[in-house]
């Protein structure tokens, strides 16, 4: 089974993009890149993942596992959480966030209570 720096360098050579083609079009600096395919960053976060699956038109489920993100369901639904922030102004990514924050804080309220 490949790592996920293979995975990586063989997406990007297969574009044809040098790692300053890479960090233009994914907006991770080419240092974190190179980091992430030499293996030196081995987990890199989903965020980081979603924006290197898009440009590198690699599947986003395969990359969390080889990171190291195992839990599939919940990588299909972090992988759609991320799309749809992904597309939405910053003044409407924050609303999001806050109202994830809220769903969590009242999960917790309710599991504590039981």
């Amino acid at each position: 089974m490949p790592t996920l720096a293979e995975v990586l360098v063989e997406a990007r050579n297969n574009k044809h993009w040098s790692l300053r083609d890479a960090e233009r079009e994914t907006g991770i600096h080419n240092a974190h890149l190179v980091q992430i395919e030499k293996g030196t960053i081995a987990r890199p976060s989903p965020t980081l993942l979603l924006a290197l699956s898009d440009s590198y038109d690699v599947d986003f489920d395969q990359l969390m596992k080889l990171a190291g993100h195992t839990h599939q369901q919940t990588s299909h639904r972090l992988g759609a959480a991320l799309r749809a922030l992904n597309g939405l102004t910053p003044e409407k990514q924050d609303e999001a966030v806050e109202f994830l924050i809220r769903l969590q804080r009242e999960e917790g309220n309710a599991n504590s209570s039981q």
